[in-house]
């Protein structure tokens, strides 16, 4: 399980993002953004957080740290807002902490030149997970110290919304044309090959075992708890498994033979432009 804080002092609520999350304080001494249970995208939205961000740690990517925060919606007592106020009594108990950076900036997309090999990762990441919350307009990246981190992860894995029809989404492929690194990620064959071959069941399990029980239970067309633990295995494995179609440029290499273009360092299959 993830560590487990109690939260001792709201300090502001976040606006920019569409589910209002918040700054806290807990016990631990530490200050979390707190991502709520009672918030319109729900408790599927914090566990494709913590799938996601977990399993993006132990491929070697700089996420902050999360943990499981206890509410006591009475440490917003003196918040102003009436939907700050609701959001706090809706989500009493358990909620996603995500660390806080203090003075962390913004990932600027014009200011910042990407890593060929680097941005090629993430890249075949986000399509993995099937996120769709990494464009130009957001990129759900912060610079911190001088470097990269990744959040925001509660948009991916959007198969657990409809799970009677999640097989069919295994070889859905993943849109780049919007994503913020698409146009520095040469390299999308070498990430994959890294990558998939580190999708391995007992890496899965470990990531998906950290999900508290209590947000699984109760899911329609499942028995029990372990049963949607077993379902999030098997879809991932699934999509790490070749040929993985959902990869342009990667899993259809074979029928059309698309490749990174030595004239202009962009891969062919976005177009011969200037990057």
């Amino acid at each position: 399980m993830l560590p487990f804080v109690t939260a001792t002092r709201y300090v502001t609520p976040l606006r920019e993002g569409g589910s209002l999350p918040g700054v806290v304080e807990a016990d631990d001494l530490g200050t979390y953004v707190m991502k709520f249970t009672g918030a319109g995208q729900g408790r599927k939205a914090l566990i494709a957080e913590i799938i996601a961000g977990e399993l993006a740690r132990r491929l070697g990517f700089r996420v902050p740290d999360q943990a499981i925060v206890d509410l006591d919606p009475v440490i917003g007592r003196h918040e102003p807002d009436e939907e700050v106020q609701a959001l706090l009594k809706a989500s009493t108990g358990w909620n996603l902490g995500v660390d806080f950076l203090p003075g962390s900036l913004g990932y600027d997309p014009l200011g910042w030149t990407a890593e060929a090999a680097w941005a090629s990762r993430v890249l075949w990441f986000d399509a993995f997970i099937a996120n769709v919350d990494r464009s130009w307009r957001n990129p759900n990246m912060l610079v911190w110290h001088g470097d990269v981190w990744l959040i925001d992860h509660g948009a991916s894995l959007y198969f657990h919304h409809a799970w009677a029809n999640a097989g069919k989404l295994i070889t859905r492929p993943y849109d780049v044309d919007d994503h913020v690194l698409t146009r520095f990620a040469t390299r999308l064959p070498e990430a994959d090959a890294e990558l998939a071959s580190r999708m391995t069941e007992e890496l899965l399990r470990e990531v998906v075992g950290l999900v508290p029980e209590r947000w699984l239970d109760g899911e329609p067309g499942f028995a029990d708890a372990q049963a949607v633990r077993d379902a999030y295995v098997e879809q991932l494995l699934a999509r790490a498994a070749a040929p993985r179609a959902w990869l342009p440029g990667v899993g259809d290499a074979g029928a059309n033979g698309r490749t990174p273009s030595s004239r202009t360092g962009r891969p062919e299959w976005l177009g011969g432009g200037a990057a």
